[in-house]
């Protein structure tokens, strides 16, 4: 299924151009002024960040003797084309033309004209963001369960007492006095932080994921030596895990220690989002006797090879044969090609250079070290 994309909600005047009193109205050539960095942050956002543009605008009266369709008409064309130039393409331009003493339903901050982007699987709207200059562009927003970017700038109306209380009682709604400053807020890194979850009739697994942690682990699964081998992922990944697994022991360790596996996995995966930015590739470590490898690529592809063997059944209370199993899981659920290869007399130094080894290799994959808006991919995708 494709993932739902956001949206951002652009008005025209006071926005991507300047308006100009005493009408406020851009009904002629010279008054056509593009504002300062809105070609260029917007270019930036449409070729680094996954937004779709949508223009909604109340043009009071537009057909009227007092403000005819044309000039109206070639300036918004123009406006289109400039910014397709740069690359942002306009998926849906909306207007409405009705007064603000005598609004139609399709008026912001009224949602008429929008109604297909609401309750619609194919738009993000909690992570859609409406940008204007009027506090009606951001009740708009707050109307369609958008986020909203108030443009300041000081070449439009002044902000009244009654707007600033609004914005206040509305956190979600932000003042801002450039593009510039929008692209940076758009484009900053967010928490790559998830949910452990599972539950079937074998065991019932949560818990949370922080790639970006210092390495904290809350691990409890009921089997002793599983829990300090996960432990190892956290340290040594630098990776924070909280996993609580409830299985059934009484039955064998197996269900236990693969759907770990597969919840680990799926949460890493969701974690990494849309893995702009990430190096994707990790890792090799010696641990006395023992050399462990642990190959990943996190590009989006199952596939696994295992190159290890074990004289004893059980290290710990860990059957032997269950370690592969875990990564197998593991790759299964994170969409990774993971090879792992190791060698050595000490079972347990061996296992335990495999699991730091693979937390070494995920702490590398996952490290944004490059741009954070580019894919780490010629195929444009992961």
């Amino acid at each position: 299924m494709k993932k739902a994309k956001p949206i951002l909600f652009l008005d025209q005047d006071g926005t991507l151009i300047q308006e100009v009193p005493v009408t406020w109205q851009v009904d002629s050539w010279d008054k056509v002024k593009f504002m300062d960095g809105a070609l260029f942050n917007l270019g930036r956002i449409a070729r680094e960040l996954n937004y779709e543009f949508v223009l909604v605008s109340n043009q009071d009266g537009l057909g009227t003797d007092q403000f005819p369709k044309e000039p109206f008409m070639s300036i918004n064309k123009h406006i289109i084309e400039t910014f397709a130039s740069v690359g942002v393409q306009f998926t849906g331009i909306h207007i409405d033309v009705s007064f603000e003493d005598n609004p139609a339903p399709t008026r912001k901050p009224g949602t008429d004209m929008l109604v297909d982007y609401i309750n619609n699987p194919n738009y993000d709207l909690a992570n859609s963001y409406v940008i204007g200059d009027r506090v009606t562009d951001m009740q708009l927003a707050k109307n369609l369960g958008c986020k909203g970017f108030f443009l300041n700038s000081g070449t439009g109306f002044d902000i009244d007492e009654q707007s600033k209380k609004w914005m206040d009682e509305n956190p979600e709604m932000q003042f801002v006095s450039n593009w510039e400053e929008i692209y940076n807020l758009l484009a900053k890194p967010t928490k790559r932080v998830e949910e452990i979850y599972r539950e079937t009739s074998e065991t019932k697994i949560y818990g949370s994921v922080n790639l970006d942690g210092t390495g904290v682990a809350k691990i409890s699964t009921g089997l002793g030596f599983f829990d300090h081998m996960l432990e190892q992922i956290a340290k040594h990944g630098q990776v924070d895990i909280y996993l609580t697994c409830k299985g059934d022991l009484h039955i064998d360790e197996h269900h236990t220690i693969e759907d770990c596996g597969l919840a680990l996995g799926t949460a890493i995966k969701n974690a990494l989002g849309d893995k702009k930015g990430i190096e994707r590739y990790g890792f090799a470590l010696p641990m006395d006797d023992c050399k462990a490898e642990v190959l990943i690529d996190f590009g989006g592809r199952p596939y696994f090879k295992w190159d290890a063997s074990f004289k004893r059944e059980k290290v710990g209370d860990m059957p032997t044969e269950m370690f592969s199993h875990f990564f197998k899981s593991f790759a299964d659920n994170a969409l990774c090609n993971l090879h792992i290869t190791a060698e050595g007399e000490n079972e347990h130094h061996k296992i335990e250079g495999i699991f730091k080894a693979f937390a070494k290799a995920v702490k590398m994959a996952k490290t944004k070290s490059g741009n954070p808006n580019v894919l780490p991919s010629t195929k444009g995708v992961l």
